[in-house]
This record gives structure tokens, C-alpha cells and sequence, in this order.
């Protein structure tokens, strides 16, 4: 068990870590997102000027290497982005391991509970599909669920 400032910590050390980064990005007119040790980037470079440029990063501190997957498909977090000539279109990721198991409405938890897990598992998906299809395909999900 690490001390409960760990996570603080190491927030504040890659605050620093990053200014550079996203410098680069932001003046290339790319996207850069971070929540704690997962990165998106999304630029307009040829792969090769982006492979060289990860591996200057990875100079910057011994202790800290970016891996890197390039593609038109990326899962960050639980949102899964795609890039469709140019226009990134996002829909709600699920790990393969993912069971749509829900608090049963029967249960003796007080109704609040209950009617906040659909409030919220639709609000997602009106958060994250960037169309009104896939959202329907995902409130369609969440109702065979």
C-alpha cells in the first residue's frame, strides 16, 4: 500500500511532465487528454514524425515511458473513438469482460437507488454517442439488459 498522497503526487509531477506535450499538440491543432496514467492523443502527423516524437518524450524523465497505438480505432477510458475520414465519432467502450448486471428492481434498496442506475447509465449514453443512432443502439442495450 502506497501513502494516500501517491496519486496527488504523481498528478502534480505529470502536470509538469506534460506542459511540453501538449504545447506541441495544441500548436499542431491536436487533441490531448489525460486521466491519471491513461493518454489520447489525436493529431494530424505522419506516423513516423509521431513515433519520433513519443520517443523525445520518453527522454524527457528515465522513469516515465509512453507506449503508443496508432490507429483509426481507440478505446480511452469507456468511451470508444473512431475516426471516420477525419470526423472522430464516439460511442460507450465495454471490456469483453463486461456483464450488464444491474440492482434488481426488487431489491430492498430504497427506489432512489434504483431509478438513479437508468438515469444514469442513459445519461452516458447521451454524453458519449455523437449520434443519435448509436445512442438508440445503446438505450436498446441498456434495455435488454
Amino acid at each position: 500500500m502506497g501513502s494516500p498522497l501517491t496519486l496527488t503526487i504523481a498528478n502534480c509531477y505529470m502536470f509538469f511532465y506534460e506542459q511540453q506535450i501538449i504545447k506541441q499538440i495544441s500548436n499542431s491543432g491536436g487533441l490531448y487528454f489525460r486521466y491519471i496514467d491513461d493518454i489520447f492523443i489525436a493529431i494530424n502527423w505522419p506516423a513516423r514524425h509521431l513515433f519520433k516524437q513519443i520517443d523525445g518524450w520518453n527522454h524527457f524523465d528515465e522513469n516515465i515511458k509512453l507506449s503508443k497505438n496508432i490507429d483509426s480505432t481507440a478505446d480511452f477510458l469507456d468511451l470508444h473513438i473512431e475516426n471516420q475520414d477525419g470526423q472522430l465519432f464516439t460511442t460507450i467502450f465495454q471490456k469483453a469482460s463486461y456483464e450488464p448486471y444491474y440492482l434488481p428492481f426488487n431489491s430492498i434498496h430504497p427506489l432512489h437507488m434504483k431509478k438513479n442506475i437508468i438515469f444514469t447509465m442513459l445519461f452516458r449514453a447521451i454524453r458519449y454517442c455523437s449520434s443519435f443512432q448509436t445512442y438508440l443502439n445503446e438505450r436498446e442495450k441498456l434495455r435488454m439488459a
